[in-house]
């Protein structure tokens, strides 16, 4: 394994150890989210490179767009809940109340 490798599924482990462990605030999760998205952007842009293919790919593009969108709606439901609720406190959300 090199440590181009290393340090993607490190960045990816543990971003998810802190959307799995700190969540205490729903930016704190948005966050380790977009680290996930980030490290794989760039795990499937170095792809190319280290196969030595010369086609490019258009799965990081794909990959970039979809990170972009789920930022987008992120933000959305973190200014519509702090609106509501008063604060981005995950512990003050109960999904079964209207």
């Amino acid at each position: 394994m090199t440590l181009l490798h290393l340090s993607f599924y490190s960045a990816f482990t543990l971003s998810s150890l802190g959307l799995a462990f700190h969540r205490t605030h729903l930016i704190s999760a948005l966050l380790c989210l977009e680290s996930m998205m980030l490290s794989m952007y760039v795990a499937l842009s170095m792809w190319p490179i280290q196969t030595q293919t010369t086609t490019p790919s258009i799965m990081p593009i794909l990959l970039l767009t979809f990170s972009a969108c789920e930022a987008s709606t992120g933000l959305a439901l973190l200014v519509a809940s702090t609106r509501t609720h008063g604060s981005d406190h995950l512990q003050n959300f109960n999904l079964l109340r209207c």
